[in-house]
């Protein structure tokens, strides 16, 4: 999910899986516009924005540790103003200290489900599948422009030891000075950091007092945060406003 200034609402996405398509939504759910992307969803899980309002589409999704084929879309904002089918610019990435797909269960944190854009690049954040780690994530860098990289390791952050502390996004706030990421019951936030070093900087836990699968977290302005989750069942298709200290 993210909010772009001069659009309606919220642009969202499905799941892996699901048609290549782009919906932009308001609060109460409406779809107002769908973007056709020429490409395809093998596992899409987040999105983010640049100053330009570029979007970015996170392919990456990579439960088994085994893709080879990760990338992020970059839909040009003009095209998406004007556009109904868009032909993005693909941003393909590795991660150097992966040696083999899948590798043990004990080194399976190369999935992904987070990322936001900053100051000309693209911050990813892992979701670790190794038992007893699942609160694990590692953070990366890439460029934010057409081609293909190996992603530049910067810092791990441990949550808590269970499924429900997975990171399943990310977002920057718009003055670059708070950094979230979120689990299916909390939301954590990163303040007083220097440059990119985000991880080492002063953190505080939001406990949101309800678990679910929340999969998307956006700023709207410096402090105010909108969070979505996943339906499962008779729940989940909701989207929650959040105010950070």
């Amino acid at each position: 999910m993210e909010s772009i200034p001069n659009f309606k609402g919220f642009w969202m996405i499905n799941d892996g899986g699901n048609d290549a398509e782009v919906y932009e939504v308001n609060t109460e759910g409406k779809i107002f516009r769908t973007l056709y992307i020429d490409g395809k969803n093998r596992d899409w899980e987040d999105l983010t924005k640049d100053a330009k309002g570029n979007l970015y589409i996170g392919d990456f999704g990579n439960n088994s540790n085994d893709r080879k084929n990760l990338k992020v879309y970059k839909l040009d904002a003009k095209d998406m103003a004007e556009k109904k089918s868009i032909d993005p610019e693909k941003i393909k990435f590795s991660f150097p200290n992966q040696k083999k797909f899948p590798p043990k269960k004990k080194e399976r944190h190369f999935d992904v489900e987070s990322f936001f854009y900053h100051n000309g690049h693209l911050y990813l954040f892992t979701k670790s599948r190794t038992k007893k780690d699942f609160g694990r994530t590692d953070l990366y860098k890439i460029p934010a422009k057409e081609g293909e990289y190996e992603a530049e390791f910067l810092g791990t952050f441990h949550t808590c030891s269970d499924e429900h502390c997975w990171v399943t996004s990310a977002a920057i706030s718009p003055d670059g000075k708070k950094v979230v990421l979120l689990s299916h019951n909390a939301v954590w936030q990163f303040t007083d950091f220097k440059g990119d070093d985000f991880l080492n900087g002063t953190v505080k836990k939001y406990d949101l007092g309800h678990t679910s699968q929340k999969e998307s977290i956006c700023f709207t302005d410096n402090s105010t945060v909108y969070i979505s989750d996943e339906e499962s069942g008779n729940s989940g298709r909701n989207l929650y406003q959040f105010t950070l200290d």
